[in-house]
């Protein structure tokens, strides 16, 4: 063979490779600026008291973010124990049944609902959850972001599913294991990874949004942990204070974000160490 020409090839195939890492550099490169300011403007008023302590009054220096803290948390919280499991019990219908007809229209309506716009999701829970209950509540900010939820799990668990061997499946239904205990005991423990993963990314989706939780939650001042009535969380904190004309406001709702940059930063790390433990070899 030519020496020329594998020379050309070599050529052509470095210069492939440095185009490819530089458009990823580029794509990547707005996400770094991101997390910089973030963490520059937000780190500087972190402290014990700025996540323990409640907001000062207007024209009053200091104070923290300890309701939006556990309001988000609460809420989230709840949210997964509504969504998780009954998206992963839907993600195995899909799965199970993918031939039949009601599966492949249930398909279609948990691509739209993936597709509905937040806001959209916030206006609906407003006249189906807090107009019939006589006002703002923890609980209906809740119900919104489950309903968020469900389509990421629920196509995260099918496509887990999906991507596991058939031949467990057959090698089980040969044993004559019923299906209930094939989905528990095979195919649930062989997917457990994908589908936790699933329901973290869906978690860490949900933690940050603004939209449904104006109309639902729509924030409170004090400390509250009664989800019937009206709560405080990270992100409407981050979009009253960024929008208000007080320095101490503003300076709050960058320590905010980042703390909430971090909470998704977390479950992502969390994520990768459920997955690597509870992967399996097949």
């Amino acid at each position: 063979m030519n020496t020329n020409s594998i020379s050309g090839r070599l050529f052509k195939s470095s210069l492939a490779q440095w185009g490819i890492i530089s458009l990823a550099a580029i794509c990547v490169l707005p996400l770094f600026f991101i997390l910089y300011y973030i963490i520059a403007s937000g780190i500087k008023v972190i402290d014990w008291s700025f996540l323990t302590h409640l907001p000062k009054p207007v024209g009053e220096t200091g104070g923290g973010i300890a309701n939006a803290i556990t309001g988000t948390l609460i809420i989230v919280i709840v949210a997964s124990v509504m969504a998780v499991p009954f998206g992963v019990l839907s993600g195995f219908f899909l799965y199970e049944y993918k031939n039949n007809r009601l599966s492949r229209w249930a398909g279609v309506c948990v691509d739209a609902l993936h597709g509905i716009p937040s806001i959209v999701i916030g206006i609906v829970a407003y006249f189906w959850l807090v107009k019939p209950m006589g006002g703002f509540s923890g609980i209906s900010g809740s119900l919104a972001l489950a309903v968020m939820m469900l389509p990421v799990v629920i196509r995260s668990t099918e496509e887990t599913l999906n991507s596991l061997p058939p031949n467990l499946r057959e090698a089980a239904m040969g044993l004559g294991m019923p299906l209930h205990k094939i989905m528990s005991r095979v195919l649930l423990p062989c997917g457990f990874g994908g589908i936790i993963s699933g329901a973290l990314l869906a978690v860490a989706r949900v933690a940050g949004e603004t939209a449904p939780l104006l109309f639902t939650a729509f924030g409170n001042p004090f400390m509250n942990a009664d989800m019937s009535q009206p709560m405080q969380t990270l992100p409407l904190l981050i979009f009253n204070y960024a929008m208000s004309p007080y320095t101490s406001w503003q300076e709050l709702a960058w320590g905010a974000a980042f703390i909430l940059l971090s909470l998704v930063l977390l479950l992502n790390l969390i994520t990768k160490i459920i997955t690597h433990k509870w992967k399996i070899q097949l």
